[in-house]
């Protein structure tokens, strides 16, 4: 018996493994693979996903990061450096590092890994979910997170439905060494199809590359890297086949939502919510982001400061976001995949991009710095929103805001050394932390802000002067009652 069983050891299922263990809930981790497989579909990391790392303490596990304020909307060109954060976004990066940085911490906040099993069947009662498993004993748990992938078990089992629109064009994808090809970025070259290639570490390529009009294969297994570099040939006029493949696969641009992110004790995260065509890596990083926002809600209800209803906010939230990705990927498809038909919509949206808040917008938009909840209560700017990460002067300490988050606890802080705000926030201080700080440097063009409550996932909650409720009324509704 545990309180979470989570299906999945990609990116999204150690990432909610990680919040559960940090908020003390119990959590087995089931994989199919015997072991991670190495695979970096994922090479970068998004200005949100790198703030969240911050907030855990995982950012300095990278090592030294190489940042890019590039960016790219279908393959033309964004500054990212139009953005309210202190940071820069990641790039190569690959997926199999993030995971290994996830992965230990995971175990080392005493996640329980299971690989080689694979999940046949389950069904729940009123207060648990079992699990039946290939070749191993059955497990009973509170609930059950599917983080399988697009082609998720845990979805199919439970019945979701993930309406949207099948692959229309083939992709094939290879991380290529001892050759050396230019960086392409999509929309720049052959109008008879997709090139892409970007430098990764170590001496290693990563090349994408389709033709257009090539309707995906029935595939039972990866691409031949003969087939990659006839494609690419094809394509660009260049010979690559002698180069040493480390590994080939093959993608389309099917677009789905699930209907649902929550079916009772069952829930879906990351790519088994939803898939898309990979443009700017948003997947990868928009799964951590779910399994964020729903790890400490998850947390909340095993300990029973929550009802289980709270986890409805959960679809309410992400399922919105999910819809928005799928807006702005089928938007970049057209880029992507389009041949001379679409030059002139290129040439009107860099037109658009001279103009700063247009530029701003998408930027925000890819790096998923525009994500704002309905919490309620205001329209404040800051509600809803992520809070920035600010210095801050503690008794003479500086610290950012992504510091005090360490814990993955809520954060009330005090700009104004109000103690009846404090006092307010007393029989709720077994759940959140109460900080009296000076900030450095504005908050938001309201440098009138003297109070701010943060949720764990770092998206404000409350903020004084600019709510229409009160501090306890707020710290109910996202932390349970008093004490």
């Amino acid at each position: 018996m545990t309180d979470v069983v989570v299906v999945g050891a990609g990116p999204t299922g150690l990432a909610l493994a990680g919040e559960l263990r940090l908020a003390g809930v119990g959590v087995v981790v089931l994989d199919r693979l015997p072991f991670a497989s190495g695979e970096s579909r994922g090479i970068g990391l998004t200005l949100r996903t790198t703030e969240l790392l911050d907030q855990r303490g995982l950012l300095t596990r990278f090592g030294g990061l190489e940042t890019s304020t590039f960016g790219h909307f279908g393959g033309i060109p964004l500054d990212l450096s139009v953005l309210d954060s202190p940071f820069a976004a990641p790039r190569t990066v690959p997926q199999s590092a993030t995971e290994a940085v996830l992965e230990s911490r995971a175990i080392e906040l005493g996640a329980d890994f299971r690989r080689e099993h694979e999940v046949s069947s389950f069904s729940a009662d009123d207060e648990h979910i079992h699990i039946e498993i290939l070749n191993h004993d059955p497990i009973t748990a509170r609930y059950l997170v599917g983080c399988d992938g697009g082609r998720s078990i845990v979805r199919k089992i439970g019945g979701f439905d993930f309406p949207g629109t099948a692959a229309t064009t083939e992709l094939l994808l290879a991380d290529i060494k001892g050759v050396d090809i230019a960086p392409r970025l999509p929309g720049q070259d052959s109008v008879d199809g997709l090139v892409i290639s970007a430098p990764l570490p170590d001496g290693t390529h990563r090349i994408i590359v389709g033709e257009r009009g090539v309707l995906p294969k029935k595939r039972t297994e990866p691409p031949s890297f003969a087939e990659v570099a006839d494609v690419w040939k094809r394509l660009t006029g260049i010979d690559i086949s002698h180069g040493e493949p480390v590994w080939v696969s093959a993608f389309g641009d099917a677009a789905r939502l699930t209907t649902e992110y929550r079916r009772g004790r069952v829930l879906l995260a990351g790519d088994a919510a939803h898939v898309h065509l990979p443009a700017g890596g948003q997947g990868m990083n928009t799964g951590i982001q779910d399994a964020v926002n729903l790890g400490w809600k998850l947390a909340a209800v095993v300990r029973g400061t929550m009802q289980d209803d709270f986890l409805d906010s959960y679809h309410d939230e992400r399922h919105k976001v999910g819809e928005r990705l799928l807006t702005n990927t089928r938007a970049q498809s057209l880029f992507i995949l389009g041949g001379e038909e679409v030059a002139p919509l290129r040439e009107i949206m860099q037109e658009l991009l001279q103009f700063p808040e247009v530029e701003r917008h998408l930027a925000e938009r890819v790096s998923g710095l525009d994500i704002r909840y309905d919490v309620g209560g205001g329209s404040h700017p800051l509600l809803g929103a992520r809070f920035p990460s600010r210095s801050l002067d503690c008794n003479g300490r500086t610290v950012t805001t992504g510091e005090l988050l360490r814990s993955g606890r809520g954060l009330l802080l005090d700009l104004a050394d109000n103690a009846v705000i404090r006092e307010r926030a007393t029989r709720w201080t077994d759940r959140i932390d109460v900080l009296t700080a000076t900030a450095t440097e504005p908050i938001d063009p309201d440098t009138r802000t003297s109070a701010v409550l943060i949720r764990p996932d770092g998206h404000v909650a409350w903020v004084a002067p600019g709510s229409h409720h009160d501090l306890p009324t707020a710290l109910q509704r996202w932390f349970g009652p008093p004490r």
